[in-house]
Protein backbone atom coordinates (compact mmCIF):
# COMPACT_ATOMS: atom_id res chain seq x y z
CA UNK A 1 0.00 0.00 0.00
CA UNK A 2 1.44 3.42 -1.18
CA UNK A 3 0.84 6.54 1.09
CA UNK A 4 -0.08 9.23 -0.94
CA UNK A 5 -0.18 13.21 -0.05
CA UNK A 6 -0.92 16.64 -1.56
CA UNK A 7 2.72 18.38 -2.24
CA UNK A 8 1.96 21.81 0.19
CA UNK A 9 2.17 25.04 -2.21
CA UNK A 10 5.10 25.90 -2.39
CA UNK A 11 5.29 28.77 -4.62
CA UNK A 12 8.31 30.94 -2.66
CA UNK A 13 10.35 27.94 -2.17
CA UNK A 14 12.48 28.76 -4.97
CA UNK A 15 12.27 32.56 -4.57
CA UNK A 16 14.60 35.36 -1.84
CA UNK A 17 11.95 34.08 0.62
CA UNK A 18 14.16 31.23 1.52
CA UNK A 19 16.64 33.04 2.61
CA UNK A 20 17.14 34.77 6.42
CA UNK A 21 14.24 37.31 5.86
CA UNK A 22 15.78 40.52 4.31
CA UNK A 23 14.41 42.36 7.29
CA UNK A 24 16.57 40.06 9.55
CA UNK A 25 16.73 42.27 12.56
CA UNK A 26 20.66 43.31 12.38
CA UNK A 27 22.09 46.66 11.99
CA UNK A 28 20.43 50.00 11.25
CA UNK A 29 20.34 52.30 8.61
CA UNK A 30 23.94 52.74 7.64
CA UNK A 31 24.05 54.64 4.53
CA UNK A 32 27.08 54.58 2.88
CA UNK A 33 28.87 51.50 4.08
CA UNK A 34 29.16 50.06 1.03
CA UNK A 35 29.26 51.52 -2.27
CA UNK A 36 28.50 48.15 -3.89
CA UNK A 37 25.57 47.10 -1.62
CA UNK A 38 22.03 47.89 -2.49
CA UNK A 39 19.98 49.67 0.12
CA UNK A 40 18.96 45.85 1.67
CA UNK A 41 22.59 45.07 2.42
CA UNK A 42 22.36 47.54 5.59
CA UNK A 43 19.64 44.73 7.36
CA UNK A 44 21.74 41.76 6.37
CA UNK A 45 23.81 40.30 9.37
CA UNK A 46 27.32 40.69 8.99
CA UNK A 47 30.39 38.98 9.84
CA UNK A 48 33.69 40.27 10.46
CA UNK A 49 37.11 38.35 9.69
CA UNK A 50 39.73 40.01 11.46
CA UNK A 51 43.29 38.85 12.59
CA UNK A 52 47.14 39.52 11.65
CA UNK A 53 48.34 38.89 8.10
CA UNK A 54 48.71 35.64 6.62
CA UNK A 55 46.65 34.31 9.53
CA UNK A 56 43.95 32.84 6.45
CA UNK A 57 41.34 34.95 6.56
CA UNK A 58 41.22 35.25 3.11
CA UNK A 59 41.44 31.45 2.40
CA UNK A 60 38.28 30.71 4.75
CA UNK A 61 36.46 32.58 3.04
CA UNK A 62 36.75 31.05 -0.59
CA UNK A 63 37.06 27.90 1.06
CA UNK A 64 33.61 27.59 2.60
CA UNK A 65 31.58 30.05 0.29
CA UNK A 66 33.56 30.24 -3.06
CA UNK A 67 34.26 26.50 -3.48
CA UNK A 68 37.79 27.40 -3.77
CA UNK A 69 40.75 24.10 -3.38
CA UNK A 70 42.89 24.55 -0.42
CA UNK A 71 45.70 24.21 -1.95
CA UNK A 72 44.93 27.04 -4.53
CA UNK A 73 44.75 29.12 -1.45
CA UNK A 74 48.46 29.30 -1.79
CA UNK A 75 48.64 31.63 -4.18
CA UNK A 76 46.13 34.45 -2.62
CA UNK A 77 47.34 38.13 -2.12
CA UNK A 78 47.48 39.14 1.10
CA UNK A 79 44.19 41.53 1.51
CA UNK A 80 45.09 45.42 1.73
CA UNK A 81 41.56 46.65 1.84
CA UNK A 82 38.45 45.58 3.68
CA UNK A 83 37.15 43.07 1.35
CA UNK A 84 32.72 43.21 1.42
CA UNK A 85 31.51 39.77 0.35
CA UNK A 86 27.11 39.31 -0.31
CA UNK A 87 26.07 36.37 -0.01
CA UNK A 88 22.59 36.48 -0.76
CA UNK A 89 22.68 35.77 -3.76
CA UNK A 90 24.33 32.41 -3.72
CA UNK A 91 23.52 30.98 -0.32
CA UNK A 92 20.72 30.16 2.04
CA UNK A 93 22.95 32.52 4.94
CA UNK A 94 21.70 35.98 3.72
CA UNK A 95 24.41 37.84 5.48
CA UNK A 96 27.96 39.90 4.27
CA UNK A 97 31.29 38.77 5.20
CA UNK A 98 34.02 41.42 5.64
CA UNK A 99 37.03 40.56 5.43
CA UNK A 100 39.85 42.97 7.16
CA UNK A 101 43.45 43.86 6.22
CA UNK A 102 45.81 42.32 9.27
CA UNK A 103 47.33 45.95 9.17
CA UNK A 104 44.13 47.48 10.39
CA UNK A 105 44.74 50.22 13.19
CA UNK A 106 42.29 50.86 15.20
CA UNK A 107 43.82 54.14 16.29
CA UNK A 108 43.50 55.75 13.07
CA UNK A 109 41.22 58.44 12.71
CA UNK A 110 39.40 57.32 9.45
CA UNK A 111 38.87 54.01 11.45
CA UNK A 112 34.88 54.31 12.01
CA UNK A 113 33.97 51.82 14.76
CA UNK A 114 30.78 52.99 15.79
CA UNK A 115 30.19 52.27 11.96
CA UNK A 116 31.46 48.98 11.68
CA UNK A 117 30.45 47.22 15.02
CA UNK A 118 27.23 48.09 15.49
CA UNK A 119 25.94 46.77 12.58
CA UNK A 120 27.85 43.54 12.82
CA UNK A 121 26.32 40.02 14.28
CA UNK A 122 29.52 37.93 14.92
CA UNK A 123 33.12 38.76 14.81
CA UNK A 124 35.62 36.23 13.97
CA UNK A 125 38.93 36.48 14.72
CA UNK A 126 41.44 34.06 13.17
CA UNK A 127 44.83 32.82 15.24
CA UNK A 128 47.86 31.00 13.13
CA UNK A 129 48.37 28.11 15.13
CA UNK A 130 51.61 27.43 13.42
CA UNK A 131 53.06 31.01 14.32
CA UNK A 132 53.94 32.74 17.23
CA UNK A 133 50.50 33.96 18.74
CA UNK A 134 51.35 36.45 21.34
CA UNK A 135 50.93 39.57 18.59
CA UNK A 136 47.69 37.74 17.35
CA UNK A 137 46.69 37.86 21.40
CA UNK A 138 47.66 41.25 22.31
CA UNK A 139 45.16 42.60 18.71
CA UNK A 140 42.68 39.73 19.90
CA UNK A 141 42.31 41.53 22.82
CA UNK A 142 42.12 45.40 21.28
CA UNK A 143 39.74 44.49 18.88
CA UNK A 144 37.27 42.25 21.24
CA UNK A 145 37.66 45.08 23.44
CA UNK A 146 36.76 47.84 21.09
CA UNK A 147 34.18 45.92 19.20
CA UNK A 148 32.55 44.94 22.88
CA UNK A 149 31.89 48.59 24.37
CA UNK A 150 30.33 49.47 20.64
CA UNK A 151 28.26 46.83 20.62
CA UNK A 152 27.80 44.05 23.71
CA UNK A 153 25.46 41.68 21.54
CA UNK A 154 27.98 40.58 18.82
CA UNK A 155 29.10 36.68 19.20
CA UNK A 156 33.07 36.90 19.53
CA UNK A 157 34.68 33.77 17.55
CA UNK A 158 38.13 32.82 17.70
CA UNK A 159 38.85 30.00 14.97
CA UNK A 160 42.45 28.72 16.05
CA UNK A 161 42.95 28.14 12.66
CA UNK A 162 45.78 26.07 10.47
CA UNK A 163 45.83 23.31 12.58
CA UNK A 164 46.35 20.65 10.50
CA UNK A 165 50.24 20.27 10.71
CA UNK A 166 50.19 19.64 14.84
CA UNK A 167 49.42 16.84 16.67
CA UNK A 168 46.52 15.72 18.45
CA UNK A 169 48.32 16.89 22.22
CA UNK A 170 49.49 20.14 20.59
CA UNK A 171 46.41 21.04 19.63
CA UNK A 172 44.62 20.91 22.58
CA UNK A 173 47.74 22.11 24.22
CA UNK A 174 47.25 25.76 21.79
CA UNK A 175 43.67 25.58 22.55
CA UNK A 176 44.12 25.98 25.72
CA UNK A 177 47.10 28.18 26.06
CA UNK A 178 45.38 30.28 23.50
CA UNK A 179 42.01 29.84 25.78
CA UNK A 180 43.63 30.69 29.36
CA UNK A 181 45.45 33.92 27.64
CA UNK A 182 42.80 35.55 26.07
CA UNK A 183 40.69 35.34 29.26
CA UNK A 184 43.33 36.36 31.33
CA UNK A 185 43.61 39.42 29.44
CA UNK A 186 39.87 40.10 29.43
CA UNK A 187 39.80 39.51 32.95
CA UNK A 188 42.45 42.13 33.77
CA UNK A 189 40.78 44.86 32.30
CA UNK A 190 37.00 44.13 33.88
CA UNK A 191 35.95 42.24 30.97
CA UNK A 192 34.91 38.97 32.37
CA UNK A 193 31.19 39.25 30.84
CA UNK A 194 33.00 39.28 27.08
CA UNK A 195 32.52 35.54 25.81
CA UNK A 196 34.88 34.25 23.45
CA UNK A 197 34.28 31.03 21.50
CA UNK A 198 37.03 28.83 20.51
CA UNK A 199 37.22 26.24 17.40
CA UNK A 200 40.26 24.68 15.93
CA UNK A 201 40.37 24.72 12.42
CA UNK A 202 42.07 23.94 8.88
CA UNK A 203 40.98 24.15 5.38
CA UNK A 204 42.06 21.04 4.59
CA UNK A 205 39.29 19.21 6.42
CA UNK A 206 35.71 19.74 7.54
CA UNK A 207 36.60 21.70 10.83
CA UNK A 208 36.15 25.02 8.97
CA UNK A 209 32.81 23.84 7.79
CA UNK A 210 31.95 22.52 11.24
CA UNK A 211 33.11 26.40 12.71
CA UNK A 212 31.08 28.31 10.54
CA UNK A 213 28.07 26.23 10.85
CA UNK A 214 28.12 27.20 14.74
CA UNK A 215 28.84 30.69 13.79
CA UNK A 216 25.81 31.00 11.69
CA UNK A 217 23.24 28.81 13.94
CA UNK A 218 24.03 31.61 16.33
CA UNK A 219 22.56 34.65 14.09
CA UNK A 220 19.61 32.33 13.29
CA UNK A 221 16.50 33.28 15.53
CA UNK A 222 14.45 30.20 14.19
CA UNK A 223 17.23 27.53 15.41
CA UNK A 224 15.49 26.37 18.68
CA UNK A 225 12.28 25.20 16.37
CA UNK A 226 13.85 23.79 13.79
CA UNK A 227 15.98 21.47 16.11
CA UNK A 228 12.65 20.90 17.49
CA UNK A 229 11.54 19.92 14.30
CA UNK A 230 14.25 17.79 13.45
CA UNK A 231 14.36 15.83 16.81
CA UNK A 232 10.61 15.41 15.79
CA UNK A 233 11.55 13.93 12.28
CA UNK A 234 14.01 11.76 13.24
CA UNK A 235 12.04 9.87 16.20
CA UNK A 236 9.57 8.86 14.48
CA UNK A 237 11.17 7.66 11.68
CA UNK A 238 13.66 5.37 13.01
CA UNK A 239 16.94 8.11 11.90
CA UNK A 240 19.84 8.10 13.85
CA UNK A 241 21.06 12.41 12.96
CA UNK A 242 20.03 14.27 10.60
CA UNK A 243 21.76 17.86 9.08
CA UNK A 244 20.01 20.39 7.95
CA UNK A 245 22.52 21.74 5.30
CA UNK A 246 22.86 24.79 2.77
CA UNK A 247 23.74 22.94 -0.24
CA UNK A 248 26.13 25.83 -1.24
CA UNK A 249 28.65 26.26 1.45
CA UNK A 250 28.26 22.85 3.33
CA UNK A 251 27.24 24.77 6.68
CA UNK A 252 25.00 23.11 8.57
CA UNK A 253 21.84 25.41 10.19
CA UNK A 254 20.56 23.19 12.46
CA UNK A 255 20.82 19.36 13.51
CA UNK A 256 18.82 17.18 16.16
CA UNK A 257 20.04 17.15 19.69
CA UNK A 258 21.97 14.41 20.16
CA UNK A 259 25.71 15.23 19.47
CA UNK A 260 27.15 15.59 16.56
CA UNK A 261 29.85 12.32 15.42
CA UNK A 262 32.48 14.59 13.11
CA UNK A 263 32.65 11.21 10.67
CA UNK A 264 29.15 11.32 10.34
CA UNK A 265 28.97 15.06 9.28
CA UNK A 266 32.27 14.38 6.99
CA UNK A 267 29.92 11.78 5.33
CA UNK A 268 27.38 14.10 4.59
CA UNK A 269 29.49 16.65 3.28
CA UNK A 270 30.74 14.28 1.32
CA UNK A 271 27.66 12.89 -0.30
CA UNK A 272 26.86 16.52 -0.92
CA UNK A 273 29.78 16.67 -2.76
CA UNK A 274 28.75 13.89 -5.09
CA UNK A 275 25.61 14.79 -5.90
CA UNK A 276 26.20 18.42 -6.93
CA UNK A 277 29.15 17.26 -9.34
CA UNK A 278 27.20 13.92 -10.94
CA UNK A 279 24.04 16.24 -11.19
CA UNK A 280 26.63 18.94 -13.12
CA UNK A 281 27.36 16.22 -15.45
CA UNK A 282 24.15 14.57 -15.65
CA UNK A 283 21.26 16.40 -14.67
CA UNK A 284 19.49 18.61 -17.17
CA UNK A 285 20.87 21.78 -19.01
CA UNK A 286 17.61 23.20 -19.72
CA UNK A 287 17.10 23.34 -15.88
CA UNK A 288 20.32 26.09 -15.63
CA UNK A 289 20.68 24.28 -12.03
CA UNK A 290 22.40 20.95 -10.44
CA UNK A 291 19.82 21.06 -7.49
CA UNK A 292 16.08 21.38 -7.97
CA UNK A 293 12.50 20.38 -5.99
CA UNK A 294 13.55 16.78 -7.55
CA UNK A 295 16.98 16.67 -5.88
CA UNK A 296 17.41 13.64 -3.83
CA UNK A 297 20.00 10.64 -3.32
CA UNK A 298 20.49 7.72 -1.60
CA UNK A 299 24.03 5.88 -0.96
CA UNK A 300 24.97 2.83 1.10
CA UNK A 301 27.80 2.22 2.76
CA UNK A 302 29.55 -1.21 3.63
CA UNK A 303 28.51 -1.01 6.92
CA UNK A 304 25.17 -1.19 6.69
CA UNK A 305 24.96 2.78 7.28
CA UNK A 306 22.34 4.42 4.71
CA UNK A 307 23.01 8.29 3.69
CA UNK A 308 19.79 9.91 2.59
CA UNK A 309 19.09 13.89 0.84
CA UNK A 310 16.04 15.13 -0.19
CA UNK A 311 15.76 18.69 -1.30
CA UNK A 312 14.06 21.26 1.56
CA UNK A 313 13.92 24.45 -0.27
CA UNK A 314 16.25 26.06 -3.25
CA UNK A 315 19.41 25.97 -0.66
CA UNK A 316 18.33 23.69 1.72
CA UNK A 317 18.72 19.90 2.01
CA UNK A 318 18.25 17.20 4.72
CA UNK A 319 20.56 14.77 4.82
CA UNK A 320 20.46 11.91 7.63
CA UNK A 321 22.19 9.11 8.86
CA UNK A 322 19.97 5.74 9.23
CA UNK A 323 20.62 1.66 9.41
CA UNK A 324 19.28 -0.34 6.61
CA UNK A 325 16.30 -2.14 8.27
CA UNK A 326 14.81 1.23 9.32
CA UNK A 327 15.60 2.20 5.69
CA UNK A 328 13.15 -0.46 4.53
CA UNK A 329 10.27 2.02 5.58
CA UNK A 330 11.27 4.46 3.27
CA UNK A 331 7.36 5.51 2.95
CA UNK A 332 6.93 6.28 6.09
CA UNK A 333 10.24 8.08 6.27
CA UNK A 334 8.99 10.22 3.25
CA UNK A 335 5.67 10.64 4.54
CA UNK A 336 7.36 12.45 7.80
CA UNK A 337 9.62 13.93 5.59
CA UNK A 338 6.89 16.01 3.95
CA UNK A 339 5.19 17.16 7.21
CA UNK A 340 8.98 18.20 8.31
CA UNK A 341 9.34 19.82 4.89
CA UNK A 342 6.07 21.83 4.98
CA UNK A 343 6.78 22.81 8.72
CA UNK A 344 10.10 23.96 8.10
CA UNK A 345 8.09 26.37 5.58
CA UNK A 346 6.16 28.08 8.10
CA UNK A 347 8.30 28.59 10.58
CA UNK A 348 10.20 30.82 7.72
CA UNK A 349 6.82 32.07 6.78
CA UNK A 350 6.34 32.98 10.25
CA UNK A 351 9.39 34.80 10.69
CA UNK A 352 8.87 36.50 7.49
CA UNK A 353 5.55 38.22 8.38
CA UNK A 354 6.87 38.98 12.15
CA UNK A 355 7.76 42.82 12.70
CA UNK A 356 11.31 43.58 13.48
CA UNK A 357 12.10 46.54 15.66
CA UNK A 358 14.90 47.46 13.02
CA UNK A 359 17.44 48.64 16.13
CA UNK A 360 20.21 46.85 17.50
CA UNK A 361 21.86 43.55 16.14
CA UNK A 362 19.96 41.56 19.07
CA UNK A 363 16.73 42.70 18.18
CA UNK A 364 15.81 39.49 15.83
CA UNK A 365 17.48 37.56 18.22
CA UNK A 366 15.51 38.52 21.76
CA UNK A 367 12.35 39.98 20.47
CA UNK A 368 9.04 38.49 22.81
CA UNK A 369 6.99 39.20 19.33
CA UNK A 370 10.07 37.13 17.13
CA UNK A 371 9.61 34.26 20.76
CA UNK A 372 6.15 33.92 20.40
CA UNK A 373 5.62 33.15 17.37
CA UNK A 374 8.06 30.60 17.19
CA UNK A 375 6.98 29.07 20.22
CA UNK A 376 3.59 28.87 18.89
CA UNK A 377 4.51 27.53 15.55
CA UNK A 378 6.16 25.36 17.42
CA UNK A 379 3.36 23.69 20.07
CA UNK A 380 1.26 23.27 16.32
CA UNK A 381 3.89 21.12 14.42
CA UNK A 382 4.22 19.05 17.56
CA UNK A 383 1.06 17.73 16.64
CA UNK A 384 1.46 17.51 13.54
CA UNK A 385 0.56 13.81 11.81
CA UNK A 386 3.63 12.23 11.83
CA UNK A 387 3.77 8.36 11.12
CA UNK A 388 5.83 6.57 14.04
CA UNK A 389 7.91 3.72 12.85
CA UNK A 390 6.46 1.70 15.44
CA UNK A 391 3.22 1.82 13.10
CA UNK A 392 1.37 3.89 15.16
CA UNK A 393 0.07 7.57 14.69
CA UNK A 394 1.00 10.78 16.41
Amino acid sequence: MSIQYGEPDMAGSYGVADSFPKDFGYGGDEAGIDDDSSASADTQPRILLMGLRRSGKSSIQKVVFHKMSPNETLFLESTNKIHKDDLSGSSFVNFQIWDFPGQVDFFDPTFDDEMIFTGTGALIFVIDAQDDYVEALGRLHGTVSRAYRVNPHINFEVFIHKVDGLSDDHKMETQRDVYQRANDDLADVGLEKLHLSFYLTSIYDHSIFEAFSKVVQKLLPQLPTLENLLNIFISHSGIEKAFLFDMVSKIYIATDSSAVDMQSYELCCDMIDVVIDISCIYGPIEDGGAYDKESLAIIKLNNTTVLYLKEVTRFLAVVCVLREESFERKGLIDYNFHCFRKAVHEVFEVGCRTPRNGGRPDDSLTSSTSTTSSSSTTRALNHRNYASHNGSMM
